[in-house]
């Protein structure tokens, strides 16, 4: 099932969200509506809260990005309570946008490689590390989950440069061609 994406003012997006309880007989039916939606949103990475689930999961697949990211060619994960546990101290900024920010892509900060533990859509304990944009994804997606938003590491400068489209995006003023979640009446 297609759900409803929640955009930028919907308070759910700034709410830390739960651990999943990995015996509930629900989970696979999120998963399948996870990657329903993002594909339908042509996006790659989704996460609960963002479709109004206050749980520590997400999905990703990184082949609509391969061309310009090789390394997401066959990058399609089910990431069900995940937990970073080592950052490389480097980074370097790259573009980034978010399905819950229509039409706003700002230059973003993150670690160059990491290192995850998670549940997979089988409920089976993995380790992993990731580098390149693959890492870059998982953060994006992990930080849905502890309630911040990727703007949220922008500077103050490129913040103020977006603040009509965040009001806008707050107001409900919304266009895009999926079907979304506003604060509008």
């Amino acid at each position: 099932m297609i759900l409803p994406i929640y955009t930028y003012g919907q308070q759910i997006l700034r709410e830390e969200a739960k651990t999943v309880d990995i015996d509930d007989p629900q989970i696979k039916a999120l998963v399948d509506n996870l990657f329903e939606t993002m594909y339908k949103a042509e996006g790659v990475g989704l996460a609960a809260p963002q479709v109004g689930f206050s749980l520590r999961m997400f999905v990703i697949d990184g082949k609509d990005i391969a061309e310009n990211h090789p390394e997401c060619k066959d990058f399609k994960r089910v990431m069900i309570n995940p937990v970073i546990t080592n950052r490389s101290t480097e980074t370097t900024s790259l573009e980034e946008g978010c399905l819950s920010f229509p039409g706003i892509h700002e230059k973003v900060p993150r670690s160059v490689q990491i290192q995850i533990e998670y549940f997979d859509e089988n409920l089976i304990k993995k380790e992993e590390s990731l580098n390149g944009f693959n890492a870059r994804i998982v953060q994006h997606e992990c930080e849905h989950l502890d309630g911040r938003v990727f703007i949220d590491s922008i500077s103050p400068i490129r913040k103020q440069l977006n603040r009509s489209k965040l009001n806008n995006l707050v107001k409900g003023n919304v266009s895009c061609k999926y079907k979304v979640k506003t604060n509008k009446l």
